[in-house]
């Protein structure tokens, strides 16, 4: 039991950033997946996982060894451009993700208790925003991990409803590609929402303060500079790489199941359409059951939970490092003013996509493609700067971690070509 609880406290950024990659946008899209090519579509389970692992180490390597975000090292190193085109691209798309997440989260509690979206929406941002303000990082984070258990609704769920297990594994490692445009943009898409670039961010910042939560670090002082032995810092990667590891497989579970629900209830009766989340439910209730919509319902307002801090943040983390702000969840508003600002701007931002009725689980589909577009520019900077060593001095990226994460962009650069040619 010790033990237990010693690996579940061991578990922070990792753990946050594969619960909240399933966000309300990512379900979206997973759900449309299943329903839209049933169980083709499960091999994308696996053969994301690799790649996520190992960006996301990346990019945690970067801040834990640099003690700086990603955004305050493309402004050290990298010209101005690059760094106000990809936090103003992440910071818009993040915007646009949060009002949908919040706009999903408005129709699940509607569909839960009998309140309009918008007084729900108003009331889930203040909820979320009032959170961010006045708890301390240590308390935010274990919110956010006790969150994350939510979304083991989804296991549940689809154990609840009949599967054809055989093939579900055979699906799962046997690809099934159609070469059409609307299988290849739901490839975009998938790639799109679960390695997303505000989550690279928002890995690195949080990779810093957990070494000045944990080491009381100067952050303008760079750790590889500092008197650490090679064998404490080795420890120190090691923990990071295992709590985004289990975040990651986590992320890919619930991903899974989501996948196969839908797979199982939806694609079989050709409902392969919807752009409400109230739409969804509708269908998915007469062939799963009240309690398996509840089930999903819940899930739902978990993952926006979970997901509205990161995107937040992270948009916030990159203007901050961008501007020269000082920044940090660990920082109370007093020490961060601006840092915060953003973050209650951008979560506000968001009521506007239920307050003028536009459709989420379209804007929530839009997301994760323009996220699949900026992606494998966002993977470029993080193999780049992983690999520099005025980053990085002598702690830079291991050459089997290159050429997976230059698969990955190779991969994402092709499926884009490829849905724009089809």
């Amino acid at each position: 039991m010790k033990r237990l609880k010693k690996f579940w406290n061991s578990l922070g950024p990792g753990l946050i950033v594969g619960a909240a990659d399933d966000d309300p946008s990512g379900i979206a899209i997973y759900a449309l997946a299943g329903a839209k090519f049933g169980l083709s579509i499960l091999w994308t389970v696996l053969g994301t996982l690799p790649f996520m692992i190992i960006i996301q180490r990346m990019a945690g390597r970067i801040g834990l060894i640099s003690s700086k975000g990603l955004a305050a090292n493309l402004k050290r190193n990298y010209p101005a451009w690059i760094l106000a085109t990809i936090t103003t691209l992440i910071s818009l798309a993040n915007i646009i993700n949060i009002g949908a997440d919040i706009s999903a989260m408005a129709a699940a509690v509607k569909l839960l208790v009998p309140l309009p979206a918008i007084i729900s929406a108003v009331v889930l941002s203040l909820i979320v925003i009032v959170l961010i303000i006045i708890l301390p990082y240590r308390v935010i984070a274990k919110y956010l991990k006790w969150v994350a258990i939510t979304m083991f609704s989804y296991i549940l769920a689809a154990f609840l409803v009949s599967q054809p297990w055989r093939d579900i594994l055979f699906h799962t490692f046997i690809p099934q590609i159609q070469l059409n445009k609307e299988y290849l943009a739901i490839i975009v898409a998938i790639y799109g929402t679960t390695i997303s670039p505000y989550l690279f961010f928002w890995q690195a910042s949080e990779a810093v303060e957990e070494k000045r939560q944990v080491e009381g670090m100067i952050p303008d002082i760079q750790p590889h500079r500092k008197a650490r032995s090679a064998g404490f810092i080795k420890n120190e990667i090691g923990t990071m790489y295992t709590d985004i590891r289990v975040g990651m497989i986590f992320s890919n579970t619930i991903t899974f199941f989501i996948m196969i629900l839908a797979a199982a209830t939806l694609f079989p009766k050709g409902f392969n359409e919807f752009s409400t989340i109230e739409e969804m439910a509708t269908i998915l209730q007469p062939l799963a059951g009240s309690f398996t919509n509840v089930l999903f319902l819940i899930g739902i307002l978990a993952s926006g939970i979970l997901a509205i801090p990161v995107l937040a943040g992270s948009a916030a983390y990159a203007i901050a490092e961008t501007v020269g702000w000082r920044e940090g969840l660990d920082r109370d508003f007093r020490r961060a003013p601006q840092f915060y600002t953003v973050m209650v701007i951008a979560t506000l931002l968001g009521i506007a996509i239920p307050a003028f009725g536009l459709h989420p689980v379209n804007i929530l589909y839009i997301t994760g493609l323009i996220f699949g577009v900026l992606s494998p520019f966002a993977i470029l900077l993080v193999i780049h700067m992983a690999n520099n060593p005025k980053i990085m001095g002598k702690y830079t990226s291991r050459h089997f971690s290159n050429v997976i994460a230059y698969c990955l962009f190779i991969i994402m650069t092709c499926s884009i070509a490829a849905m724009f040619l089809f």
